[in-house]
Formats: structure tokens, sequence, C-alpha cells
């Protein structure tokens, strides 16, 4: 019988190291919120409908991206080092300020578009912001995305061509 116990001193799920499972979340999620982002800032159509799911993803990704990386350094630990290892760790750690920037980017979309954009009145104020946030959306978004798939990309050259 297998246990589904998650210890935080073993980042261990049913005998599993949490990390490689953590990280399906995180390949999803983050790029999901990035292209929210962008096509909240690009789409009044998308942006109607997304509405609070943009920042509920950057949200949910902004908290799973901090547990990845330490479950990624648990299991570092655990099975050691090695220059495969060290490069994927050390991109590991480019993405939570991506993450931060996205998250703080959708919030400040949603407010903007929920409750500032449809009372303002100067149209070069709305040109203006619009403009930024969309400039704002894209670099959040399409870093975050180019970073999480460097990551991925050095995560699974170190277990697929040999981690040693």
């Amino acid at each position: 019988m297998t246990t589904l116990a998650i210890t935080a001193a073993s980042w261990h799920i049913g005998g599993l190291p949490l990390h490689p499972l953590l990280v399906h979340g995180v390949v999803v999620l983050l790029p999901l919120a990035g292209v929210a982002a962008i096509l909240h800032a690009a789409w009044p159509a998308a942006r109607r409908r997304l509405g609070i799911v943009t920042p509920g993803l950057a949200t949910v990704a902004l908290i799973l991206v901090p547990i990845t990386v330490r479950a990624g350094e648990a299991l570092a630990a655990a099975i050691g080092t090695n220059p495969k290892i060290a490069r994927h760790q050390q991109l590991g750690q480019t993405l939570l300020p991506w993450v931060i920037g996205l998250f703080v980017v959708a919030g400040a979309l949603w407010v903007w578009y929920r409750y500032f954009e449809p009372r303002q009145q100067n149209p070069r104020t709305r040109l203006w912001v619009n403009s930024g946030l969309l400039v704002l959306a894209m670099v959040a978004g399409i870093g975050s995305i180019v970073d999480v798939v460097l990551i991925g990309d050095a995560g699974a050259r170190a277990v697929w061509e040999g981690v040693g």
C-alpha cells in the first residue's frame, strides 16, 4: 500500500520526489498566465471573459514556483549535483522575478480594466495606460514563458541525456 503523505523534510509524496510532480503545474500554469495577461491587455473580448482568471493564474503560479524550487533543491541534495543539474538549478533561480512581475502586471490589468479604465474620461490617459499595460504584459508574459522553457529544457536534458 502506498502512502500519500507529503513530508517537508523529504519533499516526497507516495515515495516519489515532489519536484517532478510540481514542475508539471508550473509548466502548464505559468504559460497560461502569461498568455492570459497578454490577451487581457490586448483584446477587449478576451478581457471580459478572463476577468479575475488572469490574476488568479498568476497568483497560483507565484505560490507554486518557490515551492517547486525548494522541492528541486531537496531533490538535488538527495541525488547529488553535477553540471547539468547545476545548470538547471541556476536557470531555475531566474524564474521567481519573472513570476513576481507577471503577478504584479496581471493584478494591475485586472484592477485597471475593472475599476479605473471605465471611469477614465481622458482618452489620452486611457491610451497611455492601456499601451503601457500591454507592453508590460508582453514583457512579463513572454519573459516568463521563455524562462520556463529554458529551465524545462535544461531539466529534461539533465534527466534524459543522463545526469552524469
